[in-house]
């Protein structure tokens, strides 16, 4: 008499767990690293757009003071508010732009951005309305660093 010997594949169902065990286990180490990319992704997105609102208050600071276009006294030379760094001025029979649009804070989703003047103190965080020397981010969140989003 011969044994006859059945092979078969497939997997069993412990097998099977365990695999599904695996794939759990290895999707929720990926989560955290995931929101930690996303977030990290969100804070060079506002340095970098505070960087863009910036140097936009500064070429248009430096257009004002050499003589461009006609600044008003009590500006010190800034800007009267973000929307006049996109509608632009007239410098030299030509209009200038320093901004294409307001950047969307990635904090807020919004374009509503903290302002400073050169007359409120440095870290105000109320607009005296008379020129926009200084943006920030009006969120209050903390940055992966241990500081507030709204200081840098």
């Amino acid at each position: 008499m011969q044994s006859k010997r059945r092979t078969e594949s497939g997997m069993t169902l412990i097998e099977l767990m365990v695999a599904v065990m695996i794939i759990g286990i290895l999707a929720s180490m990926a989560v955290p690293i995931a929101r930690f990319q996303v977030r990290r992704q969100k804070e060079r997105e506002l340095r970098r757009d505070l960087w863009m609102l910036r140097d936009a208050i500064d070429k248009y600071k430096d257009a004002g003071d050499k003589g461009g276009f006609q600044i008003k006294l009590d500006s010190f030379g800034y800007p009267p508010d973000l929307q006049t760094l996109v509608d632009g001025v007239e410098v030299k029979d030509k209009k200038v732009r320093f901004l294409r649009s307001i950047p969307v804070d990635p904090m807020t989703n919004t374009t509503d951005w903290g302002l400073r003047s050169m007359q409120d103190d440095p870290d105000s965080t109320s607009w005296g309305g008379q020129n926009v020397f200084d943006v920030y981010t009006t969120s209050t969140g903390t940055a992966m660093d241990g500081t507030k989003y709204s200081t840098w």
